[in-house]
């Protein structure tokens, strides 16, 4: 069972050793290029001593001459267009293999024919069909020439030789089949992948821009009636403009992952020069958090147990969105109502648990998706945690969730 491992392994890699060694010159090369070796090999050892070449029917050798030149060029030089015309290769090395069996040549070059039978079944885009039945077609005539030149050999070995030419066909065909099946599941771990990243920006963009202007309406809203009291006022006004700015710096972190190059200030925002907010949310950024529901009015308890484990790994974000998505619902559906936060940091493992006194429900929800709690319950399912978030039983509602801690993912 190692052996085969490690043999499944070795495979696996050769294509990947093969391409290193190749000059990046060669393969930039136009493919007749690549294939002209080919046929210019075939030439050369056509004309060694002791190269004996393919022989159909029992038709005596004759010796090389003027006539045998030619055709051994017509054999070897097409397949350096095995690959770009496919079908132009073909007619051409079995015009030439045909002649040469037909005077008794039995020349090496005839080796090219199944090399251009298989290089058909693998390339030919069009009309394959048609050409399989036209190369049939033109066997038939070939070996009637050669019952007539050799009466005494049985029809059998023409006939098994049209098969191992069918069978050279049906390998380049199978070839072929596989490449079209590896390029389609290529694609499909492509566009699954660029799915997977486009929900997941998604997830993101709606962790924040949900959260962030949940807490600047509200704000908004409590401004209007603070005309009478100014310095509350100026309060409100302040909490909708530091609100706006985190938004800000969290949507220009997310820009960051869609563009590397986009945020070159290596951590200053590039407007005012001032340090902008880490990528990942750290604890610090929590009671940030409440405080920042507290400013739209929100009454929170905050409770903070134990010490991050390191490494922490998606652990912590994941924390922090959960925290931020219950925060922005009980904004939402159950404004003024008490709320508690409590996040326990284990060796292993962060639970956070969110309640609320108002029904944080999406019920009351004038255009709610539920999208928030779904991607929630994906974020943590991802890391192996547990989710769950409904009404409790004394009346209110709770987010709870359990994140493993530790996961790089």
């Amino acid at each position: 069972m190692i052996g085969m491992v490690s043999l499944r392994r070795a495979r696996d890699r050769w294509p990947a050793l093969v391409r290193r060694r190749i000059p990046p010159w060669w393969r930039r090369s136009d493919v007749t290029v690549r294939d002209l070796p080919l046929g210019l090999l075939l030439l050369a050892v056509s004309f060694l001593p002791d190269a004996h070449g393919t022989e159909v029917g029992g038709l005596p050798d004759r010796p090389l001459d003027a006539l045998a030149l030619l055709l051994i060029a017509l054999q070897s030089l097409p397949l350096a267009v095995r690959r770009r015309w496919p079908a132009v290769c073909l007619a051409l090395v079995s015009a030439g293999f045909a002649v040469d069996q037909l005077r008794g040549y039995h020349s090496f070059a005839g080796t090219a024919l199944p090399i251009a039978l298989l290089s058909v079944g693998a390339h030919l885009e069009r009309r394959r069909r048609t050409a399989a039945l036209v190369f049939s077609a033109a066997y038939v005539p070939v070996a009637v020439a050669f019952a007539r030149l050799d009466p005494g050999e049985p029809p059998s070995e023409l006939v098994t030789f049209y098969l191992a030419m069918v069978l050279a066909w049906g390998l380049g065909a199978w070839l072929r089949s596989t490449r079209v099946a590896d390029a389609e599941h290529r694609l499909r771990i492509a566009e699954d992948t660029r799915n997977a990243e486009r929900t997941r920006i998604a997830r993101e963009l709606h962790d924040v821009v949900t959260h962030h202007v949940t807490a600047m309406v509200v704000q908004a809203e409590a401004a209007r009636y603070l005309t009478a009291s100014p310095d509350r006022l100026d309060q409100s006004l302040t909490a909708v403009t530091d609100t706006g700015r985190r938004a800000i710096a969290d949507l220009r972190h997310l820009l960051d992952l869609l563009n590397p190059d986009h945020g070159t200030g290596h951590g200053t925002d590039r407007g005012t020069g001032e340090a902008t907010e880490p990528r990942t949310p750290s604890g610090g950024r929590l009671l940030t958090l409440v405080e920042q529901t507290r400013l739209a009015g929100q009454p929170v308890e905050f409770t903070e147990e134990g010490t991050p484990a390191e490494p922490t790994g998606s652990a912590e974000l994941v924390a922090y969105r959960v925290v931020q998505e219950a925060l922005t619902n009980a904004l939402k559906y159950a404004h003024g109502s008490r709320t508690s936060v409590r996040v326990r940091h284990a060796e292993r493992e962060i639970t956070v648990e969110v309640g609320t006194d108002g029904s944080g429900s999406g019920a009351g929800s004038p255009g709610g998706s539920g999208r928030g709690l779904a991607g929630l319950r994906e974020r943590v399912d991802l890391l192996g945690g547990d989710f769950s978030a409904g009404p409790r039983t004394g009346g209110g509602f709770a987010v709870r969730a359990r994140i493993p801690a530790g996961s790089p993912s």
